[in-house]
């Protein structure tokens, strides 16, 4: 008997459509490449500790159809982003607000803040003469200025693209939020956590009751020919490779992290530090106690992890993160995606199928559509 659906990755976009599809009395085989499921947001227990191995993975959204399933599945706690930045040993709170702004100049009212940013972006318009921004660089000074952008965003930019910022596009960045307002709040969504226990516990409970394989390529094994397993497929890997690079290679920007378990019960006193200077090789580090315990409760675990975040050129071998928004990868991406459309009984979801960058609340959102 063949399933109703074959899925091809385990992260969050295939383990919705599975849920959601068994609700509806489909059968459904889910294959990973991995030899765990849960795609990115797949947690390592270390210490007691539960290490976010792809990145740090927050889940914050405004819909709340999507935040009550996800807790109809798992509880989620508390947990508020609210990222510091390192330049030069001196801290500084994001977003860019007002605790940022005295920390920068000293000022303590917004109208006194609004004067430095607005006089700065007149003098980098002024240097702009009439013209519009050619690159990251000019954009970014005439949004928020030069003191902000020469301390909070460029080394941070350029370490994260890998190139000057003079060299950037413009549209990167054709907007950066500045709060008037005492709020270190990363995310501006109504609702925001970390699921109690962990990821792994939310991927358990998607997945329960359905049929899964690890450590199987759907391009290498017998599920290739789809067709003979499934009425439908759900594809959520590299759009490109789907087509066998049939129109080249879409670009990727990946990550490279360096985890290490500490004697120390408590690191840097926040989960998110970045490191904004470019001479320090790493964008940011991750404690990752700090998504579950909070106050006193970070003591009741001697030891500490941390990671640190390198950004990367991606080559063939490596995991694919980030796209690459450029002209020429958006218009391929998009003659990939007209081939995508013309397959039948193929649903094309998440990062690497729709090669756009995606939160987890939208990718639930997608996966709870796409199965009527």
């Amino acid at each position: 008997m063949k399933y109703d659906y074959l899925i091809v990755g385990s992260g969050l976009f295939g383990a919705t459509v599975a849920y959601r599809a068994r609700q509806q009395g489909k059968r459904c085989l889910v294959i990973e490449k991995r030899d765990h499921l849960g795609g990115n947001i797949h947690c390592d227990s270390i210490e007691g500790i539960n290490v976010h191995r792809y990145g740090a993975h927050i889940f914050h959204t405004d819909d709340r159809e999507v935040w009550d399933f996800v807790n109809s599945l798992v509880e989620f706690n508390r947990y508020t982003n609210s990222p510091v930045a390192n330049y030069k040993g001196k801290l500084y709170n994001l977003p860019f607000n007002m605790n940022t702004f005295y920390q920068m100049w000293g000022v303590t009212t917004p109208a006194e803040a609004h004067a430095v940013i607005e006089r700065q972006k007149a003098d980098a318009l002024r240097e702009l003469g009439g013209r519009e921004p050619a690159n990251l660089e000019e954009q970014a000074l005439t949004l928020v200025g030069r003191d902000i952008f020469e301390r909070l965003i460029k080394g941070y930019t350029e370490k994260q693209w890998g190139r000057d910022c003079t060299s950037l596009p413009a549209f990167i960045i054709r907007r950066l939020p500045v709060r008037m307002v005492f709020d270190n709040n990363y995310f501006n969504d109504r609702y925001q956590g970390i699921p109690v226990g962990g990821y792994n516990k939310l991927v358990s409970r998607l997945l329960e009751h359905t049929d899964c394989i690890t450590s199987t390529d759907f391009f290498s094994s017998a599920y290739r020919d789809w067709h003979s397993h499934a009425h439908r497929l759900v594809y959520t890997g590299p759009i490109d490779e789907f087509f066998d690079y049939r129109l080249g290679k879409l670009d990727w920007r990946t990550v490279r992290f360096e985890t290490e378990v500490l004697d120390t019960p408590n690191h840097q006193g926040n989960a998110v530090v970045n490191y904004t200077e470019r001479e320090i090789p790493y964008t940011r580090i991750i404690e990752h106690k700090h998504f579950e315990l909070f106050g006193q409760d970070i003591y009741t675990c001697p030891k500490t992890v941390i990671s640190r975040e390198y950004s990367a050129e991606y080559r063939d071998g490596m995991e694919p993160y980030y796209p690459v928004n450029d002209q020429r990868n958006n218009a391929l991406a998009d003659a990939y995606r007209t081939l995508a459309s013309r397959e039948a009984d193929v649903i094309f979801g998440g990062r690497l199928a729709e090669y756009r960058y995606y939160d987890m609340a939208p990718v639930i959102r997608r996966a709870l559509d796409v199965v009527l």
